[in-house]
């Protein structure tokens, strides 16, 4: 089984009103946090694309068996249409979640460049039965 099973992404409900603009992909389209996972045999390797946020923005977190990925980006205007012809840039927020039951956990490096953030997640070794003959006293 696969360890590294994505919980969910944060997706916005398709607004009725707003049908054709969220259709054709407009500037309300949602941010997502978009994954390639890979296996390199002691280890899986997650590289996830976060263009335009700084290393402060991005937040890892582990509990229990779950690693969440949050990042945040915060508009320099408080009014985002002063000016604007027209705005595809994203602000905002948005984490996503794995389950790293079969990691080791302790041993998970994370790097940040060019906007892509890497993550080294090595796996957990895999625990092998004891076999042996008992001697009876």
């Amino acid at each position: 089984m696969f360890e590294l099973t994505p919980y969910s992404t944060r997706r916005s409900v398709m607004d009725p009103f707003n049908f054709f603009s969220d259709f054709f992909g407009t500037n309300n389209a949602p941010m997502e946090l978009r994954t390639d996972i890979s296996d390199k045999g002691d280890s899986f390797v997650l590289e996830a694309d976060l263009p335009g946020f700084k290393k402060d923005d991005i937040k890892i977190d582990l509990e229990n068996d779950r690693l969440t990925i949050k990042a945040e980006r915060r508009s320099e205007h408080e009014d985002n249409r002063n000016g604007y012809v027209r705005r595809e840039r994203h602000f905002g927020s948005f984490e996503r979640s794995f389950d790293v039951s079969g990691i080791d956990t302790a041993n998970i490096r994370a790097n940040y460049n060019d906007g892509v953030l890497t993550l080294t997640l090595p796996k957990r070794p895999e625990l092998v039965p004891d076999n042996r003959s008992i001697a009876i006293d």
